[in-house]
């Protein structure tokens, strides 16, 4: 494993520690740390902005280049993301078993499309 994949794991899972705890502290009521759980997810996507920095930075790669497809593709991976979630969220919470199944099923396929849409088809 490369030096520059091992320092990205880490703090991957750093950040994703954080962004999981934060949202679980913002969204259970019962802990009643709303506040503090927003603090904690934020801090979460900090660390995953810096892990994509420091990454590349030791790939020696230049900086991402914001451009439309750019953000085209970064809002796309967002809704497929939110899809999935809500599929997620309709079938396990609300009961809505046939539902959810299926917005989370177009939310993985969106997510899917991903793949060609940053890499292409050859």
């Amino acid at each position: 494993m490369k030096k520059s994949n091992f320092v990205a794991m880490i703090m991957g899972t750093i950040g994703m520690v954080f962004f999981a705890l934060g949202m679980c502290m913002a969204l259970i009521p019962e802990w009643g740390m709303f506040r503090q759980g927003i603090v904690a997810g934020a801090i979460g996507i900090v660390i995953f902005l810096l892990t994509l920095i420091v990454w590349r930075k030791m790939e020696g790669k230049e900086p991402i280049k914001l451009n439309g497809k750019t953000v085209g593709t970064v809002v796309f991976g967002i809704f497929g993301a939110l899809l999935f979630g809500v599929g997620m969220c309709l079938s396990m919470v609300f009961g809505k078993m046939v539902l959810g199944v299926v917005i989370g099923v177009v939310g993985i396929v969106a997510l899917l499309m991903l793949i060609p849409m940053t890499k292409g088809l050859q």
